[in-house]
């Protein structure tokens, strides 16, 4: 009986043991952060184009006074 449990205890040990060692260890890398990169707004141009054109168009059509010089009321 001692010859069986001797195998027994014999053949539990080296099957455990291959199983707890199986596979090595774990070895756990950090990923990076990742990059945040802020987009540029996508109407950036449209501001300074409008009021370039209100620019040109407030030079364009003048800004005088379009009234008839005043009636003196000589006939």
């Amino acid at each position: 009986m001692q010859e069986f449990l001797k195998a027994a205890v014999i053949a539990a040990t080296s099957l455990g043991a291959s199983v707890a060692h199986a596979g090595g260890p774990v070895i756990i890398e950090e990923e990076g952060q990742p990059e945040v990169v802020a987009e540029s707004p996508r109407s950036g141009w449209i501001v300074p184009v409008v009021i370039g054109l209100a620019l040109v168009c407030a030079i364009a059509c003048g800004g005088g006074d379009d009234d008839p010089a005043p009636d003196t009321g000589s006939k």
